[in-house]
């Protein structure tokens, strides 16, 4: 039987590996789409690259620095994700209201939320977000 030290310890490193593969695969997956024409793009790209060097970083030498330098990512991940999904709302209401200049209400939000940028997609900043501060949380090194 595991003691609860090393009950947290797996946690912590299944949480670990959940964070690097996403940010992997969500950088992998914008570099593929073309999720860099302009610079407000570029930002999920900079903070994904930047998580994963830092939690690769913590994987190998885990330390009171990558600690901190995780939790303050993620916390820009929360914002990021956030004006993310604004962002993509924004594009999409902006695209309906030229194609359909008479739209309004409900139908413009749902027409908006169903639109070429899909808006939810940036929540993925997010959820990771919770997976990393999950992963840090109470972490006394």
């Amino acid at each position: 039987m595991q003691s609860a030290d090393g009950t947290l310890r797996t946690i912590r490193r299944v949480l670990l590996a959940a964070l690097i593969a996403g940010m992997a695969g969500t950088a992998s997956e914008l570099l593929l789409i073309g999720h860099f024409e302009d610079s407000w793009q570029l930002v999920p790209l900079v903070l994904l690259s930047a998580g994963t060097l830092v939690a690769v970083a913590h994987a190998v030498r885990p330390h009171a620095l990558t600690v901190r330098l995780l939790q303050l990512l993620m916390g820009l991940f929360l914002v990021s994700g956030g004006i993310g999904m604004l962002l993509h709302y924004r594009g999409n209401t902006e695209f309906e209201l030229e194609m359909h200049p008479s739209l309004a209400g409900v139908e413009l939000v749902r027409e908006s939320m169903t639109g070429a940028f899909p808006v939810l997609a940036p929540g993925t900043m997010v959820l990771l977000a919770l997976v990393g501060l999950a992963l840090t949380y109470r972490d006394r090194r």
